[in-house]
């Protein structure tokens, strides 16, 4: 009897353990019917080969969704929802490469396989656990594992099926809600592909591009600055330190002659696959996860970069951030795309960033905007306030002296690692929000001495970060800026809500990011004629 119950609390435990990410810690409920018949089931087999056959089919299903508990964690820390297996699996690469950047190939390597070996020593000690149930078969334990088994079947058929019996109270079934869960999703999922190419075949599009004549001899830049969401803006952990650099950014660009007006877009994503947002703002489509982008790309689609080249811009798509091969890249069918391996940069990367903003702006502006007479239209990935937040560098006042980079190899090293860091969440929160200030910081610089009247530079927040940083609940919405030394180009902003300023209005919105293509295309377009 003993034996019985303590492999009933175990079992017990570990099962309630799947719904830690569902309530960020142990839910209300106290008992796991799955555990309920696990150990009366068997206490009631005989031993034997079979018994040990059913013992490891069952451990291994445990050690399974924790598996998928621990992936749903991450996803509900990094991404703000839950996990999809239907849909995101294919981002265990990005994991990988993202911790790689973050932490080390080794240290990631390392942790791999002590997962897996936490993981398989989970099932090893629940296959041992469940086998020698049966070794003991008292008349007394056999009852108690009878009841227990029908308990638990019934218990677990009153709350999935609403039959006449009752449910016990603060009674759950955590294996096979989570396992529902997928289910429930995926079948979510595909109805939304099926949406999502059923939109595409009602809009067909040859690829071609709509020309905005309004735009011709004027350098559009849409400068996408990472992890920046209202939140950096309007909770007051980050507005003190983020009001002050867009107070400093409106002096700046004021007194460059400029003019700025800001706004509220919403981001199709949360805490990262920044990918999917540039191809929403870029196609004017909402690409909400990676099955939409994977489709997407096996179409023939025109974005703002077709609309660009008719327009006779030469387009270009500046990426620091892409270190491995992107094929996808091509589809987007720019002039130039430049990646990190592109770029000449001779000072050291800093963790994940593989250059800091101030380089990048400053190799895009004497590199790859002059030298050519037609006007451009540019796509920058900034990523210094890319997580993990560590170090956060200082601007160089003299842009002269950035030249190849090799400026930067005085911070190489400095501040502390990301290991160090991330022990402590609110220093964590800290660190972004002066990682954001240093990326708008230099965007502005940048605004304030290269921007004139034949320019209109966009800035915009991929995605909100991740909700360590926003807290549960979050609005979407980036932050807009919109930049310019002719006050007219940002007069169709100013009538879609649009104000004077660096501070959008609200961080609340109903207009998604995709919007900004039919903004440009009807405010700047060819006109109807009289």
């Amino acid at each position: 009897m003993l034996r019985l119950f303590v492999t009933f609390a175990i079992l017990n435990a570990l099962l309630l353990g799947l719904e830690i990410p569902r309530h960020a810690g142990f839910g209300p409920n106290w008992v796991a019917l799955e555990a309920l018949v696990l150990a009366g089931l068997f206490a009631l087999i005989p031993p034997g080969r079979w018994s040990r056959g059913l013992a490891s089919v069952a451990a291994s299903l445990l050690a399974l969704l924790s598996l998928v508990a621990l992936a749903d964690a991450l996803a509900r820390m990094s991404l703000g929802r839950s996990l999809n297996l239907y849909l995101d699996y294919p981002l265990i690469r990005s994991v990988y490469h993202l911790m790689a950047g973050s932490v080390s190939i080794p240290g990631t390597i390392a942790a791999g396989i002590a997962l897996l070996l936490v993981v398989i020593g989970l099932a090893l000690f629940v296959r041992w656990l469940l086998g020698s149930l049966p070794m003991q078969r008292s008349p007394t334990a056999l009852a108690a594992g009878g009841a227990m088994l029908v308990v638990g079947i019934a218990g677990a058929t009153a709350f999935h099926v609403g039959t006449a019996l009752p449910s016990l109270p603060r009674a759950i079934t955590p294996g096979a809600t989570l396992v529902l869960d997928q289910l429930r999703f995926g079948r979510i999922a595909h109805i939304e592909r099926r949406e999502f190419e059923a939109l595409l075949t009602r809009e067909p599009d040859t690829g071609g591009g709509t020309p905005l004549p309004g735009l011709d001899g004027i350098d559009v830049i849409i400068g996408f600055i990472e992890s920046y969401g209202v939140s950096a803006l309007f909770d007051d952990r980050y507005a003190p330190i983020l009001g002050e650099r867009l107070e400093e950014m409106e002096r700046d660009v004021a007194a460059a002659g400029l003019h700025m007006v800001s706004g509220t877009l919403n981001a199709p994503v949360f805490g990262g696959q920044s990918w999917l947002a540039h191809a929403s703002l870029l196609t004017g489509l909402q690409v909400r996860n990676q099955m939409h982008y994977e489709f997407l790309l096996d179409t023939q689609r025109a974005s703002l970069v077709q609309d660009f080249q008719k327009t006779g811009h030469r387009t270009v798509a500046v990426m620091p951030a892409i270190t491995r091969p992107w094929p996808e890249g091509r589809w987007y069918g720019y002039d130039e795309i430049h990646e990190a391996t592109d770029i000449p940069y001779a000072g050291p990367p800093f963790n994940w960033v593989t250059m800091p903003d101030q380089f990048t702006w400053w190799h895009f502006e004497h590199s790859l905007r002059r030298g050519d007479d037609r006007p451009l239209f540019a796509k920058l990935a900034l990523i210094s306030s890319h997580a993990p937040w560590v170090p956060i560098l200082p601007v160089i006042d003299d842009w002269d002296e950035i030249g190849d980079g090799r400026v930067f190899l005085q911070w190489e090293g400095g501040g502390e690692t990301p290991e160090s860091l991330w022990r402590n969440h609110d220093r964590v929160r800290e660190h972004y929000a002066l990682s954001v200030a240093y990326a708008l910081e230099t965007a502005g610089r940048y605004a304030a001495r290269f921007t004139d009247p034949q320019t209109l530079l966009i800035l915009v927040g991929d995605h909100q970060p991740a909700p360590l940083i926003t807290g549960a609940n979050a609005s979407p919405g980036v932050p807009v800026h919109v930049i310019s030394g002719d006050p007219e180009l940002l007069e169709p902003f100013r009538a879609r809500g649009f104000v004077p300023g660096g501070r959008p209005p609200s961080e609340h919105t109903d207009i998604g990011m995709d919007r900004l293509r039919g903004w440009l295309q009807e405010a700047f377009g060819a006109q109807p004629a009289q």
